[in-house]
Formats: C-alpha cells, structure tokens, sequence
C-alpha cells in the first residue's frame, strides 16, 4: 500500500524548511539594505555587493578558497576512487571490515581533534602553515568522503560484467577504463562534489593550519562577524549560497545524464 502524506506531515515539513531556510533569507534579504544594520531596512540598495567586489583581500580569500576545494576535491576523489577499490578488491572480509572502519573512524572524529593533530603533525615536520599544509589537511579529510560514495557503487556492480570483459579478451586496464569507471561515475561524481562543499565551507581544521598571509573564506568570515556585523558579510553569504544552489543544479544535471546514459547501455 502507498503511504499517503497526512496534512499534519505536511506541516512538519513545512516548518523544518523554514527553520533551515530563514535565516539564510534573512542575512539575503538584509544585503540590499542601505543602512548598516539589520535591525532596520531603509531602502533598497547594492552599496555592500558594491564594496565586497571592490576590497581586494576579500576576492583573493575567495580565490584561495575555491582553488583549495577544487584541488583538494580533485586529487580527493582519485585517491579515493583507488582506495575503494582497494576495498572491493580485498580477498578476505575481515580485510574489508578493518579497513572500512579505519576509513569510517575519520568521518565521525571530530574536526578539532583532527586539525589539531594536523597542527603538529605540519610543525613537527618543518611545514610552514599556509596554502599547502591547508591543501593537505583538505585532502585528508575528503578521502574518506569520497571512499564512503563509491564504494557502494562497486558492491552494487555484479562481477558478471568484469567476467563478460575478460572473456570477451579485455585486459586489466580496458576493464578498469571501460566497465568499471563508467559503472561507478555517478559515485565518482557524488564523491567529488562532497569533497568540494566539505572543503569549502571547513573552518575547524582550516582554522588550525591556517598560517599568516594565507586564508579562506570560513575562517575570514569568523574573523570579520567576531568585530562586529558588517552587512558586506551578508552579500557575501548571499553570494555563496547562490554558488551553492548552482553546483547542486550542476550535479543533479550531471547525475540525471549518467542515469539515463545507463539505461541506454542496458537497453542496447
């Protein structure tokens, strides 16, 4: 039988929406106003987008921010994508177990936990706090991300597909490139935009090995809110959320063409 959504669910629904999504709204709506607070909207404005495009530091911490997210989430996801196939390919289940509870014990340790060990790990080893201890640290902690999103995707492979290649006389790499990989893109995919928004929106570790001269926006907006509410913070969040909303419609183009390139496949 199908579950019917009663009236009351409605509801609930409606109010989780609107506790997640108004606050959001209202840091946006404030970035047009003319005055400088938010206890007061005066009038219609784009003075603060005008000022946040013309402060230089800024543009460069965005800069820094989204190269960092997308190297991190690049090398991230090859890594990744290795390691859970390291995973799937182990011979014995107590191999598997072992290591897909090393690699889930880094998801759920808390950020503090890891940026501080990050800290010294870099300073005992003579790595000088700046973009690429941050890089790392990125990389680090998307990995296990990336692992979690494609190794479901190979255990949902049937192994009848590589044994069809082999027969067919592919070798090691023609199976790899040409049965596995498009097999598991969709979780390729899921994994590199999770690397991504984890990478940019991190402060706790970032905040642990960020040096002097080098920044990122989550620890740049700390700094700012910490010496007062500026509405220039609210065009920027403003401005995050619509990168955010479009690399959601970005991966949902990007899955929905995977889905029906596969059932193509499977009807040829």
């Amino acid at each position: 039988m199908d579950k019917k959504i009663t009236p009351l669910s409605k509801l609930f629904l409606a109010i989780i929406f609107f506790i997640l999504y108004a606050p959001i709204f209202f840091l946006i709506f404030y970035s047009f106003n003319s005055g400088d607070t938010m206890y007061d909207f005066e009038g219609f404005s784009l003075d603060w987008y005008r000022e946040l495009f013309q402060d230089t530091r800024l543009l460069i911490i965005v800069l820094n921010t989204i190269v960092i997210a997308l190297l991190s989430a690049l090398i991230a996801t090859i890594i990744g994508v290795l390691g859970a196939l390291v995973i799937y390919l182990a011979k014995k289940n107590q191999t598997k177990n072992t290591l897909m509870s090393l690699n889930n014990i880094l998801i759920v340790s808390p950020d503090v936990i890891i940026g501080a060990s990050f800290l010294i790990l870099f300073t005992m080893a003579g790595i000088k706090l700046g973009f690429y201890s941050v890089l790392m640290s990125h990389i680090a902690f998307s990995i296990p991300i990336v692992v979690l999103m494609v190794l479901p995707k190979l255990l949902e492979m049937s192994p009848s597909l590589i044994d069809a290649a082999r027969d067919l006389g592919a070798g090691r790499w023609n199976i790899f490139t040409k049965v596995i990989i498009p097999y598991i893109t969709p979780g390729i995919w899921a994994g590199f935009f999770m690397a991504l928004t984890y990478s940019f929106d991190d402060f706790a570790v970032t905040f642990f090995v960020t040096g002097n001269g080098f920044s990122t926006l989550s620890v740049e907006i700390y700094s700012l809110a910490r010496r007062g509410i500026a509405l220039n913070i609210n065009a920027l969040s403003a401005l995050l959320f619509l990168f955010t909303m479009l690399l959601v419609v970005i991966y949902y183009f990007i899955t929905r063409a995977s889905k029906v390139n596969g059932m193509g496949v499977r009807k040829r």
